[in-house]
């Protein structure tokens, strides 16, 4: 009898009969993940950002801006629940009911300072392999936006001032200099 490695790996099956219990858990190339629910600060900058993309993006009907939680299931294995997604209306074909199957067009995840490895490593390498067109990281703790464009089969950092301009939609930007205000 042969067995599969992909019977070994947790799926979106698997997923939906994990508890609730107000913590964040994913599912990453088939590991079950779990983390603490945010703080109010990183709430705080999440609602910040959001508020800055919504009129651009989605009453300019350009696209939607969701944020957590949210269920993004990008293969088989993988479900993860990033702090913010956008995705434009050219793509709107992976936006279901339950959750969104596929892969948008940005992800946004703001750094926990009990774990920013799962961001800066895991979820970053997760992004790269599904080819996420963009990717940022915020670091509340360093108080820094970080823009990682794909570009030749990998993440390439771009530069920016106070205001991000967003590589997946040219004339929409972020002004991050009130974002660290607590």
């Amino acid at each position: 009898m042969t067995i599969s490695l992909d019977s070994l790996k947790l799926t979106y099956e698997h997923y939906l009969l994990i508890p609730e219990d107000g913590k964040r858990h994913e599912i990453i190339n088939g590991v079950h993940f779990v983390n603490s629910a945010p703080n109010l600060f990183h709430q705080a900058i999440s609602r910040r950002i959001q508020f800055q993309l919504y009129p651009q993006i989605e009453l300019a009907g350009h696209g939607v801006v969701i944020n957590a939680p949210v269920d993004v299931r990008l293969d088989k294995h993988s479900i993860v629940q990033p702090d913010l997604v956008i995705v434009l209306s050219n793509n709107n074909s992976i936006l279901t009911k339950p959750k969104i199957d596929g892969v948008p067009d940005l992800m946004i995840e703001i750094l926990s300072p009990s774990n920013p490895k799962h961001d800066r490593e895991t979820k970053m390498q997760l992004y790269l392999q599904s080819a996420v067109g963009e990717y940022w990281i915020v670091d509340p703790m360093r108080e820094v936006v970080e823009q990682y464009v794909l570009a030749d089969g990998g993440y390439q950092l771009l530069d920016h001032d106070d205001k991000i301009q967003l590589a997946v939609m040219k004339d929409v930007t972020v002004d991050i200099t009130n974002l660290w205000q607590q």
